[in-house]
């Protein structure tokens, strides 16, 4: 079996980021691979029948959004030796944007947290189940305790 090459680990910012964090860093480290890393903002849009199908939020907050979550990549990266050019923030789909920059940068693994959900939350799908099924290369979802 050949060894990961280019890790990329998807960062919540959630309470189990820093365990699932720590298994990316850990991965790339015995497989002496790259790692880069991933934040994805989403982009809600506000839906108010009175005023049509959807007005998006106004460009200042997803701005503000934008930059405080380029800060807490930022310190992750720093935290975890992950050079600037290797760490990527987009606004969108989670489980979209994920797959999409790990094909254009040639990643051969995922590493994103997983609450294991069930019931309602099972059925509308999580981010690691969506990276699963459209990724093309392997998707390590790590297990997240709940408390």
């Amino acid at each position: 079996m050949q060894n990961y090459q280019h890790i990329l680990l998807a960062a919540d910012f959630s309470e189990h980021g820093q365990y699932v964090a720590q298994k990316a860093y850990d991965m790339a480290q015995q497989n002496q691979a790259r790692l880069s890393i991933i934040h994805i903002v989403d982009n809600l849009p506000i839906t108010d029948t009175t005023y049509g199908p959807a007005i998006p939020f106004d460009v200042d907050l997803d701005t503000e959004l934008m930059n405080a979550a380029r800060k807490r990549l930022a310190e992750l990266g720093k935290q975890l030796q992950i050079p600037k050019a290797a760490q990527f923030i987009e606004m969108g789909n989670a489980k979209l944007e994920i797959v999409a920059v790990a094909e254009e940068q040639n990643v051969d693994l995922i590493v994103v947290g997983s609450h294991g959900r069930h019931g309602l939350a099972l059925i509308l799908g999580s981010t690691a189940n969506g990276v699963l099924h459209h990724a093309k290369c392997d998707v390590l979802a790590v297990r997240l305790k709940n408390n």
